[in-house]
């Protein structure tokens, strides 16, 4: 009888613990998708330069699916999203996708120090008086939008992502005409 009631205990002690971690990976998985635009409104026009001074216009990039990240080197998610980004950049260019970051008020030097630690091949953009910021529908750091080949706000993720995981990358691709 006390072996039955042990038995028990623990079983229910257990499954408690496991809802939590199927929770826990439902959440996750959840955290990894992006909110379309239903109207899916024109991308806001930006002229910023990048740290080796070329300037990108959003315009530029007509025709192209293009990822636009809002970022700082302070901001712990936007740090955390970084390797991720990259990663995906890596595999989407080959598919003529663009990634942008675009950083916020911060100075160059402050940016290259960052990349010593998290090296990116994708530009990253100066937006040192905010004025972009201002204009796009960002609800925080990072906030990254992915803009259709049409110049049109497809999708926004609000918060750190896996930019690699296949889902986010089969979403984007789904964009190309």
């Amino acid at each position: 009888m006390l072996g039955r009631i042990v038995r028990v205990r623990n079983l229910l002690l257990i499954v408690p613990l496991f809802l939590v971690l199927v929770n826990a990976k439902a959440a996750e998985r959840v955290g990894q998708t992006l909110t379309p635009f239903p109207d899916r409104p024109q991308a806001p026009e930006f002229e910023l330069v990048d740290l080796e001074g070329n300037t990108h216009r959003m315009s530029d990039y007509r025709g192209r699916v293009v990822v636009v990240n809002f970022w700082a080197t302070w901001c712990p998610p936007c740090r955390e999203e970084m390797p991720s980004m990259q990663r995906a950049y890596e595999e989407l260019r080959k598919d003529g996708i663009e990634i942008l970051a675009i950083n916020i008020g911060e100075d160059e030097d402050t940016i290259f120090g960052f990349t010593a630690n998290f090296p990116v091949e994708f530009p990253l953009l100066l937006d040192l008086d905010s004025k972009t910021i201002q204009r796009w529908p960002v609800k925080g750091l990072p906030t990254t939008f992915v803009v259709d080949p049409d110049g049109r706000l497809a999708y926004r993720a609000i918060g750190g992502r896996a930019w690699d995981a296949p889902e986010i990358v089969s979403l984007i691709r789904a964009l190309i005409p």
